[in-house]
């Protein structure tokens, strides 16, 4: 970032692999020794807020060199906030890649761009944010851009392409051996099954097992070898096995807790390996998902039947259409596997009250497990796209019981359950914004999950074909717009989807419970199954309607208590 022939350095590289320490080594560079206008770019505006309080403020705060460069954040003027710092000859400002206005303004001669794979597709109707930004680099013959992230998926990803456009710098790391350099891969790293501790590289040359203090050897005697020819943008790409302070031990623990789960291996190839995901081209075919149908009942109340005991926590999708209203009520167990319990097609119209009635008889309806637990709907998403003000008026009394109305918000970067809610035209609504796109990801790679474990979609047998056939037909196709590859779910026009976006609505209440600790989920189940006989309740039984006791409060103490579970 120092040397003149470079405009733009480019780094590819696995998470806590240092990224924001160059970008706070680059920012004090330019403070103490080459000031100038600086513009530091988070995600969003709330993630550039907190890296101003929680790292420039301290690196400020506590190196010598700059101490006092930067104005006192206790005095009036505005020399500095969150998003201003004033020093001698300069000044930074940060931005959010959500925010056209952060991101428009004066010129600048540093641009640095951080974790860039997280930003959306355009900053508000601007266009793409990196762009943007780059831009405002052009009156300046000594500018310099720095982009870094940990990659996402193949083909989407952003730092891909901006390392793909440098030199394409890879780490090679020199064997104390044989001396022969080598860059680091996973499949050279080897262990004895169930013992992650004996874990060792294996040189590709000369064969040698490297323990972690010989890795490490070799790491500090390596050097940086670039693929391409330079042009003025030096790509860097190293994973986690490139640090001399990762451990071989801790990566293939990493490793296997991910085996079973597209999610988590999908996080591990992203983070630990720094590789972009490659989705799987095999989707589920509905003709193989109902052929591995099996026995088991929904165990509704009334219904003489009892559902599976490795259920733990039942969530309901409701989708809304103009004539009915469907419904699937999904049970989940340990590490997310799943049974659709019922699927339920209530006739009607959702602009009148009686098919609202039934829906709520249906959602106060438990669910009975095999061991005697009730298992009570925890959480419900109903989709508020049609009758959208009906959908409102049965949601606001009844999100007390975790009834929520939703909104589909297709992106990348959006999490399957919000921190804050949508705003709505009734104020009184509380309307939470699902990422769709993330939320059938993980629900279409489920599908393809053949074997029972972590994240297992099992089916009830005599399921309709049909719907089977709804649970698969989106796919996942890579189109683009003005320029940059987007990812959208597309189906025929002719085919129909409800069954898979009741899933995914099931799966999104599911994540609105915040869900930490499977095994202690599992345990209260235990405690709660002891002692119980295993038959269903009497046809008719209302017991989860009677009220709850209310607890006392103690004297002299004021509590604020939250609603009951």
């Amino acid at each position: 970032m120092s040397d003149r022939d470079t405009e733009e350095v480019v780094v590819w590289s696995c998470s806590q692999g240092s990224k924001s320490e160059f970008l706070l080594n680059v920012l004090g560079y330019h403070i103490d020794q080459d000031p100038g206008p600086v513009l530091l770019v988070q995600p969003t505006l709330e993630l550039a807020d907190a890296f101003s309080s929680d790292r420039i403020a301290p690196m400020i705060r506590d190196t010598p060199a700059l101490q006092g460069k930067v104005k006192d954040p206790r005095s009036r003027d505005s020399g500095n906030t969150l998003r201003r710092k004033v020093f001698p000859g300069g000044r930074l400002n940060l931005a959010g890649a959500n925010s056209a206005a952060s991101l428009a303004g004066r010129p600048i001669r540093v641009v640095l761009c951080d974790e860039i794979d997280r930003y959306p597709f355009s900053a508000g109707s601007e266009g793409d944010p990196v762009t943007l930004a780059r831009r405002r680099t052009e009156n300046f013959w000594n500018a310099k851009v720095a982009l870094t992230s940990t990659a996402t998926i193949d083909g989407l990803s952003r730092i891909q392409d901006e390392y793909d456009g440098s030199d394409q710098r890879h780490h090679h790391a020199r064997c104390p051996d044989c001396g022969r350099e080598q860059r680091l891969v996973w499949a050279q790293v080897r262990w004895p099954n169930d013992r992650p501790e004996e874990a060792r590289y294996v040189c590709a040359g000369c064969g040698s097992l490297w323990d972690d203090a010989k890795r490490h050897q070799a790491i500090r005697a390596g050097r940086w070898i670039a693929s391409k020819p330079f042009a003025g943008r030096a790509g860097f790409h190293f994973s986690r096995l490139d640090l001399v302070w990762s451990r071989l031990e801790k990566i293939v623990r990493q490793w296997l807790e991910a085996q079973g789960s597209p999610e988590k291996l999908k996080v591990f190839v992203n983070t630990v390996l720094a590789e972009t995901w490659k989705e799987s081209l095999a989707a589920a075919k509905p003709g193989d998902l109902e052929v591995r149908a099996e026995q088991f009942d929904h165990g509704l109340e009334g219904s003489g039947t009892l559902a599976p005991a490795g259920v733990l926590v039942v969530t309901v999708g409701i989708d809304v259409q103009q004539d009915r209203v469907e419904i699937e009520r999904v049970g989940w167990g340990m590490e997310e596997e799943s049974w659709s319990l019922h699927h339920e097609v209530l006739l009607g119209s959702p602009f009148g009250p009686d098919l609202w009635n039934e829906v709520d008889a249906y959602l106060k309806t438990p669910s009975w497990s095999e061991d005697g637990r009730k298992l009570p709907v925890k959480a419900t998403c109903i989709d508020s796209g049609f009758a959208t003000q009906q959908v409102y008026r049965f949601c606001v009394p009844r999100f007390g019981r975790r009834v929520y109305a939703i909104k589909g918000i297709p992106g990348e970067a959006k999490p399957i359950w919000p921190k804050k809610t949508l705003k709505a035209k009734d104020s009184s609504v509380r309307l939470f914004g699902i990422g769709v796109s993330a939320a059938k990801d993980v629900v279409l790679g489920r599908l393809a999950i053949a074997e029972p474990g972590p994240g297992y979609c099992r089916f009830p047998a005599g399921r309709e074909s049909a719907w089977f056939q709804q649970l698969t037909n989106e796919k996942s196709v890579i189109k683009y717009h003005k320029g940059r590859p987007r990812r959208e779910f597309q189906k025929r026009p002719q085919d129909r989807v409800e069954a898979l976006d009741c899933r995914v609505y099931a799966y999104a209440a599911l994540q609105s419970l915040h869900v930490r600790s499977w095994a202690s989920v599992k345990v209260a189940a235990e405690k709660a199954a002891s002692g119980r006989v295993p038959t269903p309740p009497r046809p008719g039984s209302r017991e989860w309607d009677q009220p709850r006791e209310i607890p006392k409060l103690r004297k002299r103490r004021r509590l604020r208590w939250s609603m009951p579970a």
